[in-house]
């Protein structure tokens, strides 16, 4: 038997040994087939969940700036509100009508009742005609006026002249108008600064995780997701005295730019609303297209003069005053030196520059008038409509930058309409929820401005910063593209990486890297 299988087997070798062969060589291919197969799987899981935690931290960016947006609002809210103080004025005319009109004896003091409980008299109407209405008061420097005032002891009670009620009236109107759009203008300002800061921010935290990977420092994989709220390094890097210098910078707009966005404001108001009589009739559609008036002055009335409006001084400081926000702020105690500190100054001065930059950009003009469109939008459609004129909400048809037709006939009292603006001052800058950044948030634009701030100029940050001084694999044509944020219509809107094993490879492309390069991409492909 064992000889007969001999025999077959040396008759047979040559086939024998081609199949055995053939058969080895099909293993090893198979299971080379197999292990690539496996290794592009193992990509894929890494790339989707790289992608998917990308998009965590974005989002989680963008909640972040929501939230400190409600922490600084209050304090650029009690400035103008201190400023611009209506209801001293109210005040002034309800005893300046109580001291006509004397109470008879033994009856109870009652509290000031607000502007729409403010009667106009017969005389009353007689004394405001016989006034011109450009009064020549600012509400802004009576506010100030009377500060000075009661910061000098023992001033002569008759020191200070008495304004007439028309007088009175004409710095209510101002100064009511003027805070609730001043404080329109300072909300939306402070979103979209917020948003370039903690952007820019989050970008640099990113980039260096990439980096630390790539260049061996970091052995495990990188994580892209905050889940600890407190875990700022992880969100925002861990160059913290960096950090915590640039994101002090909006002190400038909270304690010293709203100032000048008053001015401006109220320059505007005075010349739409200087003429208003407080016994005049209002429609709605007259006060929106009054409210497009102001805007107009304030922001420009051509989207060319709009594009050349300057909002970077309202935002940040000149460069010979930085050195005193950073010392305001309080962040440096006695030590004033170290903002001169080599191993800071040079990050901290990049990112100021980008800031800058992107606030003199057109996409940073065009999605803030959006802001603009939807902040006055929910103030004159939602709250005058309903609450002044009391029309439906979807009664209103108010489009900031479109002119107005005849649709809404029924006329209210002025005093109504201020008294509405009064209110809502105090909503806009201290509403919870604050109804008015919820609509500015819903804008899509907003977010596609912030997923580009975050993917733009790579080359600079990788570069400025010394981050690729030892990470020499650079390969644009090995990278991924993680998926974009919800609203963003784009490939890259986010920064493109590729993890593979202990290396990560971070792909720069300087012709892609420029800021109004990436926003017009994501424009076209809305």
């Amino acid at each position: 038997m064992l000889a007969s299988v001999r025999r077959w087997a040396r008759r047979n070798q040559t086939p024998l040994a081609i199949g055995v062969g053939l058969v080895g060589a099909g293993y090893v291919v198979t299971q080379y087939v197999v292990s690539k197969i496996n290794d592009a799987r193992e990509r894929m899981s890494s790339d989707r969940i790289a992608k998917e935690n990308l998009r965590r931290r974005f989002e989680q960016n963008q909640e972040d700036c929501t939230f400190t947006v409600l922490a600084l609002l209050p304090t650029a809210t009690t400035n103008i509100l201190a400023t611009l103080n209506t209801e001293d004025i109210t005040y002034e005319i309800q005893q300046a009508k109580a001291t006509k009109a004397p109470r008879a004896a033994g009856a109870e003091a009652i509290p000031p009742p607000s502007i729409a409980d403010t009667t106009l008299t017969e005389d009353d109407g007689k004394s405001m005609g016989s006034l011109q209405s450009d009064s020549g008061v600012h509400a802004s420097q009576i506010a100030l006026s009377a500060s000075t005032e009661s910061a000098q002891p023992e001033a002569p009670p008759t020191s200070a002249p008495r304004r007439s009620k028309r007088q009175l009236w004409d710095d209510l109107i101002i100064s009511s108008v003027t805070r609730a759009f001043t404080l329109i203008y300072t909300l939306a300002l402070l979103t979209m600064l917020t948003r370039v800061q903690l952007n820019l921010l989050g970008r640099r935290s990113y980039l260096s995780s990439v980096v630390a990977l790539a260049t061996g420092s970091q052995q495990a994989t990188i994580s892209l997701e905050n889940n600890d709220d407190d875990n700022t390094e992880q969100a925002y890097g861990n160059d913290f005295d960096t950090n915590r210098k640039y994101l002090t910078f909006s002190w400038w707009l909270l304690n010293k730019g709203w100032v000048d966005i008053m001015h401006r404001v109220e320059q505007a108001v005075r010349t739409v609303f200087g003429t208003l009589n407080p016994r005049d009739l209002l429609s709605f559609d007259r006060f929106a297209e009054l409210t497009v008036e102001v805007r107009k002055l304030v922001e420009g009335a051509t989207p060319e003069e709009r594009q050349k409006a300057n909002w970077l001084k309202y935002l940040l400081p000149p460069q010979d005053q930085e050195g005193e926000v950073i010392s305001q702020s309080g962040i440096l105690e006695d030590n004033f030196e170290t903002v001169e500190a080599p191993t800071s100054s040079a990050a901290l001065r990049r990112l100021l520059d980008e800031t800058a930059d992107l606030i003199e950009s057109p996409a940073f003009t065009h999605v803030l008038s959006l802001l603009l469109d939807a902040g006055f939008s929910s103030l004159v459609d939602k709250k005058l409509g309903s609450e002044a004129f009391e029309l439906p909400t979807e009664a209103t048809g108010f489009v900031p930058a479109a002119p107005f037709e005849a649709k809404h006939t029924k006329v209210v009292l002025l005093p109504k309409i201020l008294s509405v603006l009064t209110r809502q001052a105090h909503v806009i800058g201290n509403g919870v929820p604050n109804e008015y950044l919820q609509d500015m948030e819903a804008v899509r634009d907003l977010e596609a401005f912030a997923a580009v701030v975050y993917s733009s100029n790579w080359e600079s940050e990788v570069h400025g910063d010394g981050m690729m001084g030892s990470a020499v694999h650079v390969k644009p044509e090995d990278a991924a593209t993680p998926a974009p944020p919800v609203g963003v219509a784009r490939d890259e809107s986010l920064p493109q990486t590729k993890t593979q094993g202990s290396e990560s490879i971070v792909m720069v492309e300087s012709q892609k890297s420029d800021f109004e390069s990436a926003w017009e991409k994501a424009v076209e492909s809305k």
